[in-house]
């Protein structure tokens, strides 16, 4: 039976993937992303599949100033890696996220101290809630997750969306 709670998930049944869908509106981008990358189950996939889903969000710039070392590092720094998706599978472990704020460009200090690169890119921190739940423990914590999102009328922008370039989930990266 669905939750009655709005943006909660029935943990007994898998949780979808998120699909990011094409928008230019990049705080909308920004929270589906982050949602995404913090909702994943054990029980219907694997952890090549997650990776896999989050690698096809990540567009890699020309000029490699977001190399996939960077987006292995921040995706295990979720508390996701290889070796422990083993265990959280024999556990039937399973994780939603639901955006709980979202701040972008001059809303954060360090963007205001250090603008972008380039007009169109963009830089968000959101805030999501995230349920963690295995066949014997439940947890809800918070995290906070920054990406990094090119747009129109960036150069290196697809024409007609914005583009997930990058995320950070280490504390010493999350922008404020």
């Amino acid at each position: 039976m669905p939750s009655a709670v709005p943006g909660e998930t029935d943990m007994a049944a898998p949780a979808s993937p998120v699909a990011l869908s094409p928008t230019r509106d990049f705080r909308a981008l920004a929270v589906e992303a982050a949602r995404g990358i913090y909702t994943w189950d054990s029980r219907s996939s694997s952890y090549s599949d997650v990776y896999a889903r989050v690698r096809s969000w990540w567009e890699l710039l020309p000029d490699g100033s977001n190399p996939l070392s960077v987006l292995v590092k921040e995706f295990e720094a979720t508390g996701v890696t290889a070796s422990s998706f083993t265990s959280l599978g024999q556990q039937s472990a399973r994780q939603s996220a639901t955006g709980q704020s979202v701040r972008c460009d001059l809303e954060l200090a360090k963007v205001q101290e250090f603008p972008p690169p380039w007009t169109g890119l963009h830089v968000c921190t959101v805030i999501v809630q995230v349920v963690n739940q295995t066949t014997s423990d439940r947890n809800t914590f918070s995290a906070p997750i920054t990406l990094m999102l090119n747009c129109p009328p960036a150069v290196t922008a697809p024409a007609d969306r914005c583009a997930m370039v990058a995320f950070y989930a280490t504390a010493d990266r999350i922008v404020y």
